[in-house]
């Protein structure tokens, strides 16, 4: 066995995580891998990476790990490492590796695509944009000059993205038109928010805006000077912010005068809720949802409970390619897991939620936190719930900006010619602002 043949490493992280997996510890050795690949030897990531990939069956690594303890100036054994880490989902194991490997290659080609594919995997977009710029005059333009503006506009660096983006020539296979057009649609949303917005390291609503063509319709009012910038972590959510979402919705609509016919219902409980409450709120009839249907809003409460319907992924696969005047509004986006399609509008970005209806934490009468259980009312009452909530909001901790509507009605007047354009292609990054999770 790999693991019977290796010599205990001696960096002090790398021997921390050594010791979680004498412990059979995997999660806690891969924590601390993560965190500390950076600083340790290359040799000691690939010890630690290989007896971890060991104890989870993932050959892959395990034989490009020994390779690389055979051969660590190597540069074919580093980029295998390298792969096969950005293949299991630990990229950040990847980049000191193939960072090694692009200078023993002299700045090969494919080395350089799979170190900005680690890069991008960690959200690490300024150094995907920097690698590609210092090796600009190898750069083909597809993929690498465009890598090159995409990471430019993810790290918030405008004025590289329009550089770089006027020298693309076109496409030579046509597999690229759609990435080509989704770029030029994301630099004009740039430009149409940058009339209003600071576009800054923490307006989340311009570069939400400026990555998928979303509208962010509310901040979170906690942790804003703490590193959330606007987003929640955890969130037990409440009938008034339903309600909100919904009232911020309908002057969204009204500032991008965008007058739809009808609510489309979605099949999960959660969003038949909130899409039975919208229509009451827009005063339209609410329909089931049809991908063809035009001048609709679809509501959805959390696009990730969507798709785990039965017709989920077929709807999410419908929702992608736009139907002329279809809005989709999300009221709790995940932004640490997006959903597989981007919403127009969305109430709130959030890691974990928990609805109004769901089982939700309270006091019990001992005073202790215990939870509530599923609200099994019928959706009418609870969507009636929702329709007659206080919308005030929570004044949270005090730190966050104020936000008021028409600070937004501007925003969406600002923006509203390149609103509702495109696909609906998933944003996986998190782009220029920053926020805080749990791990």
């Amino acid at each position: 066995m790999f693991s019977r043949r290796l010599r205990r490493p001696k960096s002090p992280d790398a021997l921390k995580a050594w010791e979680c997996l004498d412990r059979g510890d995997l999660p806690g050795a891969l924590r601390l891998l993560r965190a500390g690949a950076e600083g340790m030897p290359l040799v000691e990531v690939a010890l630690v990476a290989g007896r971890a990939a060991e104890a989870a069956g993932f050959e892959d690594v395990r034989e490009a790990a020994e390779a690389v303890v055979g051969a660590p100036q190597q540069a074919r054994a580093l980029y295998d490492f390298g792969y096969a880490c950005v293949e299991r989902g630990v990229a950040g194991l990847a980049v000191p590796a193939l960072r090694e490997a692009l200078r023993l290659t002299d700045g090969a080609t494919p080395v350089l695509r799979e170190l900005v594919a680690a890069y991008e995997d960690g959200a690490r977009h300024r150094e995907a944009a920097d690698v590609l710029l210092a090796h600009e005059t190898a750069l083909d333009d597809w993929p690498d000059r465009y890598l090159l503006v995409l990471n430019a506009v993810l790290a918030g660096d405008l004025a590289l993205a329009r550089r770089q983006h006027a020298l693309l020539g076109d496409p030579g296979d046509e597999m690229w038109l759609p990435a080509r057009a989704r770029q030029t649609r994301a630099l004009e949303r740039a430009d149409a928010a940058g009339t209003v917005s600071p576009l800054d390291r923490a307006d989340l609503r311009g570069w939400q805006y400026v990555m998928g063509g979303t509208v962010l319709g509310t901040l979170s009012p906690y942790g804003y000077d703490a590193g959330m910038n606007g987003r929640f972590a955890w969130l037990q959510d409440t009938y008034g912010q339903c309600l909100r979402g919904l009232s911020r919705l309908t002057s969204v609509l009204a500032a991008a005068q965008v007058r739809p016919a009808s609510v489309s219902l979605l099949p999960d409980r959660s969003s038949r809720i909130l899409g039975l409450a919208a229509a009451e709120v827009l005063g339209l009839p609410a329909v089931p949802f049809d991908a063809a249907r035009a001048d609709t809003v679809v509501i959805a409460y959390d696009l990730n409970e969507t798709a785990e319907t039965e017709d989920g992924p077929e709807i999410l696969g419908a929702l992608f390619d736009r139907t002329p005047g279809q809005v989709l509004h999300e009221h709790a986006s995940c932004w640490t897991d997006p959903p597989a399609v981007t919403p127009d509008s969305a109430t709130l970005l959030c890691q974990a939620v928990t609805a109004p209806w769901g089982d939700t934490l309270r006091l019990g009468d001992d005073g202790q936190v215990e939870r509530g259980g599923p609200d099994e009312r019928p959706q009418e009452e609870i969507a009636a719930e929702i329709v007659h909530a206080d919308p005030t909001p929570d004044q949270g901790d005090g730190a966050t900006p104020d936000d008021p509507g028409e600070r937004l009605t501007e925003f969406v007047t600002a923006v509203r010619a390149t609103w509702l354009r495109g696909d609906r292609a998933r944003v996986r990054s998190t782009g220029p602002v920053p926020s805080g999770r749990f791990a």
